[in-house]
């Protein structure tokens, strides 16, 4: 095999979650004008989408977006990355054996309508055994190797205990570091164990690149609270904890600001230097009209990755104003802006943004007090995974195990029945 380009070197460090193109979060996904949303990113200057099987119809809905006239124009596959999962079937079913890996790799494919897949995560990766995960990993290896339609390997999953001692196995035992581990709800306003604790064993285990994902506590950091969707409140927050984001949500208020804005710019603008020896120094999103861009327009450093996740195409802006000042208060920044055509005083105005966030920052972690750095666990203490359970009974039965291809379609697998586990 050649020798490949560190992801870091090439993937952007804003990434779009498609997990909200699914009824978790959206009552009718297919409701939203997710192929509106989709160009408007990559106009933006969006380049890398992250999606799963499990994430209901997020795949298909996502192939179907970047499968326009429009986009095959002006945007060459090349020019923006896919990164999905595998490996999680439903709510309580994971299978991790080389077959399904396969079988689930080729699935993606065909509903992403792209004959590569930039990065492949082993999904939740803490609901099976480490044993299943090393399995999975060598054969996304393989597939890498030798049919070429998996680029980059990783796991995903929510306790940091858990990846970073499966990134510790896999270098171990295979001699070769993930390229990428992703988490989720462990760098926010009320969670900062990814920097603590994740990032300095991330790092000496050699993975390249650790993205950010649910930057709102899976939707808890908002005024609103929990963003319901067809699925119902999965939330596994108790209510004490919820009633402590109230208090820190009208403490915002009384100083003019939403708490899910405070909570955006936190995450986003913190994780940019806390994930810095974890970051990426790809596309950055600056908006420079009419060039392809670097990160060399933004100091050149490697910026912290993060994943947004939108539902609408007002929730894109936002989230773009915001993430556009944030690299004007970078080391370049004001060089930037002007090209970009923003502000001259935009880096000037950044800094100061940034200190007010920070303040209300403090302010907040004050009120959530003893739930600060709270984690749930994961799998739940009662958690089966009903595959082995099924495998058992199907055996002894002489029956044949299921293929991807007649196991239920998306919209049933994420109306499992099983609903407290979270969905990432």
């Amino acid at each position: 095999m050649a020798e490949k380009q560190p992801l870091s070197s090439v993937l952007p460090p804003l990434i779009f979650g498609c997990a909200t193109f699914n009824i978790q979060y959206n009552k009718d996904p297919y409701a939203l004008d997710t192929a509106g949303l989709v160009q408007e990113a990559l106009q933006l200057g969006v380049r890398a989408f992250d999606t799963s099987p499990y994430y209901g119809p997020s795949e298909e809905i996502l192939g179907a977006a970047l499968d326009t006239p429009f986009i095959h124009e002006h945007f060459p596959r090349e020019e923006y990355f896919i990164l999905t999962k595998a490996g999680r079937e439903a709510s309580n079913e994971f299978n991790y054996s080389a077959e399904w890996i396969r079988e689930s790799v080729k699935r993606s494919l065909k509903r992403l309508k792209t004959t590569y897949l930039d990065v492949v995560y082993c999904h939740d990766s803490e609901f099976v055994s480490p044993d299943e995960v090393l399995e999975a990993v060598r054969e996304l290896r393989r597939i890498r190797n030798e049919e070429g339609t998996v680029k980059y390997v990783g796991v995903s999953g929510y306790p940091i205990e858990v990846l970073c001692s499966l990134a510790e196995r896999v270098k171990s035992e295979t001699g070769e570091p993930l390229d990428i581990v992703q988490s989720y709800a462990n760098f926010n306003l009320q969670n900062t164990r990814l920097a603590t604790e994740g990032v300095p064993r991330l790092r000496a285990a050699g993975v390249d690149v650790v993205p950010n994902a649910s930057i709102l506590d899976l939707g808890l950091l908002r005024r609103a609270g929990f963003a319901e969707g067809a699925a119902g409140d999965w939330h596994p927050a108790p209510s004490a904890m919820r009633k402590a984001i109230r208090e820190a949500s009208d403490f915002c208020d009384d100083h003019g600001e939403l708490i899910e804005v405070i909570a955006i710019r936190f995450a986003i603008e913190s994780w940019i230097d806390a994930g810095e020896s974890v970051g990426s120094r790809g596309d950055p999103a600056s908006g420079v009209p009419f060039q392809r861009e670097s990160n060399e327009r933004v100091g050149g450093r490697r910026l912290g990755v993060s994943v947004m996740g939108v539902s609408f195409a007002s929730e894109l802006k936002k989230t773009m104003q915001v993430w556009r000042s944030i690299l004007d208060g970078l080391e370049d920044g004001a060089e930037t802006a002007a090209k970009a055509g923003r502000w001259k005083k935009a880096h000037e105005w950044s800094l100061n943004r940034k200190s007010a966030v920070l303040l209300l920052a403090e302010g907040v972690r004050e009120r959530l007090g003893e739930w600060v750095d709270w984690t749930w666990p994961s799998p739940p203490p009662d958690y089966t995974n009903e595959r082995k359970k099924a495998i058992k009974a199907k055996t002894a039965d002489g029956v044949a195990l299921p293929t991807p291809e007649v196991t239920p379609e998306p919209s049933s697998l994420a109306s499992s029945e099983k609903k407290d586990i979270p969905l990432r």
